[in-house]
């Protein structure tokens, strides 16, 4: 837990509970919010063949979970660690991320 505190630059364990409590929300909301989606889609592991259904499936949580974790991070007070965390991570798979920051 030190190294990740160090690494993260986290002040107390009640901060980093904080964090791993909006990661495991974001997550449990975004695995609930996906059935929905890929039924209004249309896409039921029915009627998809299911080397089809769950790549799609993930790759339209990705998107929704990104969202999720910043107003999740807001609502819980620590939206500038999540925005930081979001940054980074867009940067690392190739977006553009110099567009949303305001500070460059």
């Amino acid at each position: 837990m030190k190294n990740l505190k160090q690494r993260w630059g986290i002040r107390s364990n009640f901060h980093l509970l904080i964090i791993f409590i909006v990661f495991g929300i974001t997550g449990s909301v975004s695995a609930l919010l996906a059935e929905p989606l890929t039924h209004w889609l249309g896409l039921t592991p029915e009627n998809t063949n299911l080397w089809l259904y769950w790549p799609i499936r993930i790759l339209l949580i990705f998107p929704i979970y990104q969202v999720i974790l910043v107003v999740c991070g807001f609502l819980f007070g620590e939206f500038q660690f999540f925005w930081n965390f979001e940054k980074k991570m867009l940067s690392r798979m190739g977006v553009p991320i110099h567009k949303f920051d305001k500070n460059k």
